[in-house]
């Protein structure tokens, strides 16, 4: 019975974890996610490093474009390449 009620759990959290990750979800909340806010502080620091003063406008850009990318392509690092050269390019970085 322990087994069963093990099983059970674990798949109890795996839909919980599922429903967290859900795209729509995400989507909806972009804007105060823990995502959406990893981003613009990870977005500062980077600004930061490379001696640029802070925009929000351009922060946002940036984040909306790397959520919009890793839902479709659920690849991390392959979004935030593809946004950090669009941002580079599109505010002449």
């Amino acid at each position: 019975m322990g087994s069963i009620t093990k099983k059970n759990f674990v798949l109890g959290i795996f839909f919980l974890l599922l429903g967290f990750l859900n795209s729509e979800y995400l989507a909806e909340t972009k804007d105060n996610s823990i995502i959406n806010l990893f981003c613009i502080e990870s977005f500062k620091v980077e600004m930061s490093k490379a001696n640029l003063n802070y925009d929000e406008k351009i922060a946002k850009d940036t984040c909306d474009c790397y959520l919009k990318e890793f839902l479709n392509s659920i690849s991390h690092q392959n979004s935030i390449d593809k946004c950090k050269l669009e941002t580079k390019k599109k505010f002449n970085l």
